[in-house]
């Protein structure tokens, strides 16, 4: 057994590795993998915005172990994914998450506390459309299904109803997820047990079906309201999870966070709430903006902020990571240049976490456009995080016009 622990956008590492271990290493595409060209049998090792814990086997039977330490406190990028999650029912932090050793306990905890809020007051029941052979007349005849299978013969009768049940996408949702932390190690004893509690309650949720995006299409409604922090949480077990066989004999197992994501989540969030006192709407990954006249070209902001009539009022897109060690990317300009001259706005926002340069902004020649990049300090505690998201809710909002 290898065991290989890393942080998340930390410096290279360097280890000695079998030549199978290192190319089921580098095959899985969980860390950037290369040889050491001065040191022969040495693999450099680097993490990027991955964050967890993953197992591979490799094709000759040898197993490594992968662990990946987030850049910020456990309870703090938890913090960051639950106020994502739901802004309303967020805390200054989680209770005992500072005591769990890694993601994946943590993610664990987090989610059973959101599953068990949301079957507090029952299993959630709706309607689900089904068609069957049954041995009673119920629902709708299909008559030319009927004729076509059983040629004449009165039973069974072949029908289309609406079911009352409890077999709906949300129950088949958590009970996917639930099923992937029990398989999983490190879940923590009392978690596992009331994980498994729940399971038994979801019993009658049929499984999701297997394969990349065959998740069940469920839709935020207020009849689902007291489920939906679990499910945003389930769907982010089912994504970290997702990778369990690659080409080539490589197994992988585990559980990694993209860290980018619950970042990018969070400021959007956090500023759509923020800009709520001032009016207008916000719309994340806003759709219908295109680069050219013709509408060709597609973009999508994270955050457009609209007046009340329709007007774009300011742009926003955050970046976890800078590429360039000097400080923020040239592209990522490139990149708001084109929302503001497409949406009309003569003023555009990048938020990066603090780390990767100092706040700036820049006046594009021939075109007096202003574009701000802003850093937002993850080290703060919760209050000062969201205390610094309102300032700049107050600098996007400027003056009333």
């Amino acid at each position: 057994m290898i065991d290989i622990e890393l942080q998340e956008h930390g410096a290279a590492v360097t280890r000695p590795l079998p030549a199978a271990a290192a190319r089921a290493l580098a095959g899985s595409g969980v860390i950037d993998t290369a040889p050491d060209p001065h040191r022969p049998d040495h693999w450099r090792l680097r993490a990027g915005g991955k964050a967890g814990a993953v197992s591979l086997r490799a094709a000759d039977g040898e197993r490594l172990t992968l662990r990946i330490a987030p850049k910020v406190p456990i309870a703090r990028l938890f913090f960051l994914l639950g106020y994502a999650v739901n802004p309303q029912v967020h805390r200054e932090g989680f209770v005992g998450l500072a005591e769990q050793p890694d993601v994946l306990p943590a993610m664990a905890q987090v989610y059973e506390r959101a599953l068990a809020g949301a079957l507090r007051q029952g299993v959630l029941q709706g309607y689900r459309y089904t068609e069957e052979a049954s041995p009673v007349l119920r629902g709708r005849l299909r008559e030319a299904d009927q004729i076509r299978r059983h040629h004449g013969r009165t039973f069974p009768v072949e029908v289309a109803y609406d079911a009352y049940t409890t077999d709906i996408p949300e129950n088949r949702l958590l009970r996917a997820a639930t099923e992937r932390l029990l398989r999983l190690p490190r879940v923590p004893g009392g978690v596992r047990r009331r994980l498994g509690h729940h399971r038994v309650l979801l019993g009658d949720a049929g499984p999701l079906s297997p394969g990349p995006g065959a998740g069940p299409g469920w839709r935020p409604s207020r009849l689902n309201l007291r489920y939906q922090p679990a499910l945003r949480l389930a769907e982010a077990v089912l994504r970290g999870s997702s990778v369990d066989h690659l080409p080539g004999g490589v197994a992988v197992d585990g559980f990694l966070l993209d860290t980018h994501k619950i970042f990018e989540d969070f400021v959007c969030v956090a500023l759509r709430e923020a800009l709520l006192p001032h009016g207008g709407r916000s719309v994340l990954q806003a759709g219908g903006v295109h680069l050219d006249e013709d509408a060709t070209i597609r973009m999508r902001p994270d955050l457009v902020w609209y007046e009340d009539g329709g007007r774009p009022r300011a742009v926003v897109d955050a970046k976890y990571k800078a590429e360039k060690p000097e400080g923020f990317p040239d592209a990522d300009l490139y990149q708001m240049l084109a929302y503001c001259t497409a949406l009309g706005l003569g003023e555009g926002h990048l938020v990066y976490a603090k780390g990767s340069g100092p706040p700036v902004s820049h006046r594009v020649r021939r075109a007096g456009i202003v574009l701000h990049q802003h850093a937002l300090d993850l080290d703060g505690s919760p209050g000062e995080l969201l205390a610094s998201i309102r300032v700049l809710a107050e600098r996007l909002a400027g003056p009333p016009r």
